[in-house]
């Protein structure tokens, strides 16, 4: 698996995120990949890549969202090929919090993580027609990656928090930044999903209106900021020296003043 190959630094991606290594008695163990049956085809192809012996199967049971589900496995047993996803970055066991990009080894970096969004993440329109893409992971290193590669392409900060709810990130990109991302990681001809790969190039034919107005990049405050904030405990004078509004000053000490935000140290 030569991540610098394009199939495989998407293969390698969509595993980290869907697949599951299982540890049996001495070498013996089990890698498997459930997905749904409308995306088979994608498991025939990482057969197809694969030099050992796999199988797929299906199976039909039900689950929390729905009476009969279908789905399909991708199995794999042979220890080499075990051995090698987990040098790479892909444990053993439960791995949602563990997993990482590969580190040490060159790889093809807008491969991969169209191999994430595709196992993990979502494209399309949301309900208000704005075109988006999104990764919803419990993986720090994951996030933050994305976050970091996505500024590159778009130039769009984003910093990920886990929600309070179940501890995942959720990173989302919408209209121009979703529009770009879009075409880098699904380019012609590429492995994908193919219903992802439609909606990410159905995302091009959003044209933003003109009455919509362009939200300017969000200037983040930092620890020294909010400092000189406290030191002056006035919203209007420190606003002069920061070069903010007096709004944004007023609304960040009364964050810091009710607890909303930490303390500077």
């Amino acid at each position: 698996m030569d991540l610098e190959v394009p199939e495989y630094a998407y293969m390698f991606g969509f595993l980290q995120m869907d697949g599951h290594l299982a540890q049996g008695a001495g070498q013996k163990g089990r890698l498997s990949a459930e997905i749904n049956i409308r995306d088979v085809e994608i498991l025939r192809r990482f057969q197809e890549l694969t030099p050992y012996n796999s199988s797929i199967t299906e199976r039909v049971r039900s689950t929390n969202f729905a009476k009969s589900h279908h789905s399909a496995t991708w199995a794999l047993c042979a220890l080499e090929a075990r051995t090698k996803l987990t040098k790479l970055g892909l444990p053993y066991g439960r791995k949602s919090k563990k997993i990482a990009p590969p580190r040490g080894v060159p790889f093809s970096r807008r491969d991969y993580l169209r191999g994430v969004i595709d196992a993990d993440g979502s494209v399309g329109y949301t309900t208000q027609g704005l075109p988006f893409i999104s990764l919803t992971t419990a993986s720090t290193a994951i996030a933050a990656y994305f976050c970091f590669y996505a500024k590159k392409i778009t130039g769009a900060t984003r910093h990920p928090n886990r929600n309070q709810r179940d501890g995942i990130y959720n990173v989302l990109y919408c209209k121009e930044a979703s529009q770009e991302l879009a075409a880098h990681f699904y380019y012609p001809g590429c492995l994908a999903l193919d219903r992802k790969q439609a909606s990410a190039e159905s995302l091009s034919n959003w044209i933003r209106p003109t009455d919509m107005k362009v939200s300017p990049n969000r200037r983040r405050w930092k620890e020294w900021e909010d400092r000189v904030l406290l030191r002056h405990g006035n919203a209007a004078d420190a606003a002069g020296e920061l070069g903010r509004s007096l709004q944004s000053c007023s609304l960040r000490l009364w964050r810091l003043r009710t607890g909303q935000v930490p303390t500077p140290l």
